[in-house]
């Protein structure tokens, strides 16, 4: 199954080995990316493979770890992220 992550917060150092690394612990593949800083802050949408991790289970240990982090993760099935960005 397919989901979008989103990190968002004050850019600091790595915010990325965090996220990645929680993510191939949980058995998800990245497979696309894209990430910016714009002034003081960190954006990163990610197209993720989940294997056969729980997007439930993921919601909520991403949730933890971003507390962790200080930045706020989001993980949607990618047909819901979909539906609501199309215009």
């Amino acid at each position: 199954m397919k989901a979008v992550v989103t990190v968002v917060g004050k850019d600091k150092s790595g915010i990325i080995a965090k996220v990645t690394a929680y993510l191939a612990e949980a058995g998800v593949n990245v497979e696309d990316i894209s990430q910016t800083v714009l002034q003081d802050y960190f954006a990163m949408i990610m197209l993720v493979d989940t294997g056969k991790a729980s997007v439930t289970d993921l919601r909520k240990d991403a949730e933890r770890l971003g507390k962790e982090a200080g930045v706020d993760i989001s993980i949607q099935h990618e047909d819901i992220f979909t539906a609501m960005h199309r215009i």
